[in-house]
This record gives C-alpha cells, structure tokens and sequence, in this order.
C-alpha cells in the first residue's frame, strides 16, 4: 500500500535519481519535476530516464520567462547583492522552481515534497521555506537529513553502487572535483578542490564566460533601456541589433557578457545556516544590468529616496540569500522597492571589454538633470525649499 505521492525536484543527476528510486523503495508514489531555468540539460533524456526509473508522471517545465520577469526583474530593481559581491544567481531561482513544485503538489492532490539538497546548505532551506509558504500543510521529505538515507549513503561512492545495482544509469564521464549549480543567470562552483579558500580555480573551471585574456580586443558597445527600474529594451549601438522581450534581453546581455570575461568572482561567504563557504560565481548578464540600473536610478531618483531604498536592498538581499522571498517581511519590502522605482526611467550607454563594465552616459526625461528648474538646478516642492535655504 503506498504511503502517498511525493513532488521530487528532480535534475536527472547521480543524486536524484538514487533518491527517487530510494523514495519507491520507502513506499511512495514518485512524480518527478525538472525545472528548465536556462541550464544546460537534454531534458528529453531527463524524462524518459525518470519514467525508466518508475516515476508516476514526469514534469519538464519552462520557467525561464516567469524566471527573468518576476524574480530577476525584482532583483535588478533592489541592485540585490549580498555581503557586496555576490549577485545571488542560486539564491533567487530557488523560489521559482519550489514555486512550480507546489503548484504541481497542489494539482495532482500530493502529501510531501522532496528535494535532494544537502543538510549543511542553504538550498534545503530556500526550497523548504517557499514550500511551507505556499502549502503549509506540505510534508517534506529531505533524505540527506534523514539517518536512515545518509547512514547509507556516505558519498558518491554508496550512491553510485546503490545506481548499479537497481539499474539506474550512471554518469559514463568523471566528474568535475567540484559541484556546480547553473541557470540561465550564473553558474556557481563549490566543494571538492575549491574547499580549499587559498587554492585558485583551474583555468578549464569556468563555462558561461571567456578568460578575459582571450577575449575580443575591441568593446561591445550597448544601451539598456529602463522604465519603472525594470529592462525594457537592449540595442547593440554597433550592428544596431535589439532585444525588448525580458528573456531575450537577458539572454543577450549574458551573451555579451560571457563573451568579454564579464561577472566572474571568488568569495568566501556566511551561509544563513551558521558556515562560510568558499563560492566562485560567473554571472555576465547579471553584471552588466546590475551596473545600468545602479546608474540610472542613481541619475533619476530622489537623493533621500535613494537613501532609504539602499537600505532596502540591502535587506531584501539578505532575505532573498537566507530563503525568505514569500516571507511578510520579504513581500513588504519588494512592494516598497517596486514603488521607489516609478521615477527609474531612462537610457544608459554601455562599453563590455576584457572583463570590465563601463558606464559611457546615460539619458533620461526623469533626471533633474534634464529638466532644471531655477538657478540653482532644483526641481520643485521641498528641494526648492531647500535650495532656497542654501543659497
């Protein structure tokens, strides 16, 4: 008799695939989720390798649109950067694809939730929290956290025995000494040889961005368009090539991005859960948009506004880092966030070279700059009265 169904986010991995089959073994009927975020995966492999592994049904679901508008849009918003260098690429795909997990619980009336994310991460507690936040009568099912999984299954080396012999199909390719997490904002780089803080990463580690020593010897030249602190248009100044669709806009910028070197770092962070960890994150377009946006909401926004709203940021990054998005706290902040944005309107011209943003100029009919009022160059309201008792 089966103890119930069980939504497994599923990457088709080593890892997932021993615990879906583990997870039948237990009693449960198994639905698999995959999440198409922009990573590099033969998806079509992924499904028919669940449905041979026993899975109920199987979901491949394309969010890479809902990714880009409603949480990466957020985040270029708040200039979301956690302990000031890390752009959060892991951090804010979380609660999009535990979002998609639920709603397919949801749907096709399942107990528990299941996720193969370590218990000394922070991914078990990102998924965990938007789970619990949008189904709160969810049951979760962490087996890395459960005696009876990780006593047997110490390491790769269990796993890949336990693969044998029920059949699961195991990677024919060595594995890079190192675990990494991709979607279509960044790809991140842990464990293994990186353990070590002092040691550098190998040459070959970095996929999504060139060696900026190899990269074109003349910039790309570009203009982001904003409107409300959101992406609304790319152009190439050169070819005169355009985006204005939200995934076609990042999908371009990254492809600038990775072409010049850009977005790559090596930081040593403080894991919500009590650890550092050494992280080396190459996020291109992220980069590129985080530097725009900085100076056009600089440009347009009221200077005590700006204040108070990098604060916000600062807090909304600390929320989006520790899992908290569909927290109250978290929510209200993004509101106020989205509303100091209503004035965040323009253009900014960009040069992406050898690793390297520049800023070249920027344009907007938002910016006091553009529109003086008086001698002193004050708009109206209180920052006339102001410059009225400065001068």
């Amino acid at each position: 008799m089966s103890k119930g169904t069980v939504v497994l986010a599923y990457s088709g991995g080593l890892d997932t695939s021993c615990i879906l089959v583990w997870l039948k073994e237990q009693g449960y009927d198994v639905i698999a989720y995959l999440a198409n975020i922009g990573q590099d995966e033969d998806f079509e492999a992924a499904h028919k390798k669940a449905e041979s592994l026993g899975a109920k049904k199987v979901f491949i679901e394309d969010l890479r649109a809902e990714f880009v508008e409603e949480f990466i849009w957020p985040s270029v918003q708040a200039n979301a950067i956690y302990e000031d260098r890390y752009l959060l690429g892991t951090s804010v795909a979380r609660p999009c694809i535990a979002r998609r997990q639920v709603q397919i619980a949801q749907r096709e009336g399942a107990q528990y939730v299941s996720h193969g994310a370590t218990g000394k991460g922070n991914d078990q507690i990102r998924f965990e929290l938007t789970c619990y936040a949008l189904y709160p009568e969810v049951k979760i099912i962490a087996p890395w956290r459960i005696p009876e999984f990780y006593t047997r299954f110490k390491g790769r080396k269990d796993l890949m025995e336990y693969a044998q012999a029920h059949g699961i199909p195991v990677p024919v390719t060595p594995k890079a000494p190192w675990s990494m997490d991709a979607n279509l904002m960044h790809i991140s780089y842990e464990s293994g040889i990186l353990e070590n803080p002092k040691s550098h990463a190998p040459a070959d580690l970095y996929l999504m961005t060139k060696n900026p020593e190899d990269t074109p010897t003349s910039p790309d030249l570009i203009e982001l368009e904003f409107k409300k602190g959101v992406p609304v248009k790319v152009s190439h100044l050169k070819d005169g090539k355009s985006k204005d669709t939200p995934l076609e806009i990042f999908s371009y910028v990254n492809e600038i991005g990775g072409k010049h070197g850009v977005g790559r770092i090596d930081i040593v962070e403080n894991r919500f859960i009590g650890m550092k960890s050494r992280g080396i994150y190459e996020t291109p377009g992220g980069t590129i948009l985080y530097h725009a946006h900085l100076d056009i909401e600089a440009f347009t926004m009221d200077r005590e506004v700006r204040r108070i709203k990098q604060g916000l940021g600062i807090r909304f990054s600390e929320l989006l880092y520790n899992g908290f998005w569909y927290s109250p706290e978290c929510e209200f902040v993004r509101h106020c966030i989205e509303k100091s944005q209503e004035s965040v309107e323009g253009k900014v011209q960009l040069s992406v070279f050898k690793g390297h943003v520049y800023v070249l100029g920027r344009e907007s009919p938002r910016s006091p700059l553009q529109r003086r009022a008086g001698q002193y160059g004050c708009t109206g309201g209180l920052r006339s009265l102001r410059c009225v008792w400065l001068h």
